[in-house]
C-alpha cells in the first residue's frame, strides 16, 4: 500500500531536478513525415505560417482534434515543460521528467487564427483538474499552454480569464492551465505521431465541460 501511494505521489507532484530522470544527448527516432497530411513532421515549414502548443491530457486525441481543423498544416506529439532531455515515453509516463503530453501545431494564420486554436483547446477538455484529465491521473497529463511570443502569452492570458468566468458561472473550479513560454519540444516516438488514425478504435479520452468559450475581443 505504501508502495503504491509513494508512486501516485510522484504522479502528482512535478519532480525537482535532483530527483528527475537523467535523459540522453541524442535525440529519440521519430516518423520523418505525419501519416494523415503527409507533410514533413519536424519541417521545414512554408514561410507564413505560426507554431502553438498546447497539452490538454493524452496526446493521442488532442492531436488528432488538431490536424482535422482546416489552416492546420501539420501536428505533432511530444513532451514538453520538464526537466529530463530528450525523454521517452515509458520515462514521461514515471511522473520523474517533469514533462507534459504535448502537441505541436503549424498553422496557417490567413485561415485560422491563433484565438479559435484557444477555443478549441479550451472547449475540448476540462482545464480544472489539475495533474490529471478524467480517468489519466499524474504530472504528464496536465492542462498547459506553451506560448511562442508575447503575442500569443497575451492571447493565452485573456482566453484563460474569460473562460474561467464562464466555467466559475457554470459551478465549475478555478482553471488550473499552466500557461509560460515554449520550452523544448522533444518529439515522441514514432508509434505516437498520429495514434489514432493508425488505431482508429485506440483510446481517446478526450473530454470538454459542455461551456462554451466567448473568446475577448483581444483574441478574436
Amino acid at each position: 500500500m505504501f508502495f503504491l501511494s509513494d508512486m501516485l505521489n510522484r504522479k502528482l507532484h512535478l519532480p525537482k531536478p535532483s530527483e528527475a530522470l537523467p535523459g540522453r544527448a541524442k535525440t529519440v527516432p521519430t516518423a520523418s513525415k505525419h501519416h494523415v497530411l503527409k507533410r514533413p513532421l519536424k519541417g521545414p515549414y512554408p514561410d507564413g505560417l505560426e507554431t502553438a502548443m498546447f497539452g490538454l491530457g493524452c496526446f493521442w486525441g488532442a492531436e488528432r482534434l488538431f490536424w482535422q481543423i482546416e489552416g492546420v498544416w501539420v501536428t505533432a506529439v511530444g513532451y514538453a515543460g520538464g526537466i529530463t532531455p530528450n525523454p521517452t515515453y515509458q520515462e514521461t509516463c514515471t511522473g520523474l521528467t517533469g514533462h507534459a503530453e504535448v502537441v505541436l501545431v503549424v498553422f496557417d494564420p490567413k485561415t485560422i487564427s491563433y484565438a479559435e486554436l484557444l477555443r478549441v483547446f479550451w472547449e475540448s477538455h476540462d482545464p480544472t483538474q489539475g495533474m490529471r484529465q478524467g480517468n489519466d491521473v499524474g504530472t504528464t497529463y496536465r492542462s498547459a499552454i506553451y506560448t511562442l511570443g508575447d503575442a500569443q502569452f497575451q492571447a493565452a492570458s485573456a482566453s484563460r480569464a474569460a473562460y474561467e468566468a464562464s466555467l466559475r458561472g457554470a459551478g465549475h473550479g478555478r482553471i488550473t492551465t499552466e500557461i509560460a513560454p515554449a520550452p523544448a519540444f522533444y518529439f515522441a516516438e514514432a508509434d505516437h505521431q498520429q495514434y489514432l488514425a493508425k488505431n482508429p478504435y485506440g483510446y481517446c479520452n478526450l473530454k470538454g465541460t459542455g461551456i462554451a468559450c466567448a473568446m475577448p475581443a483581444a483574441t478574436a
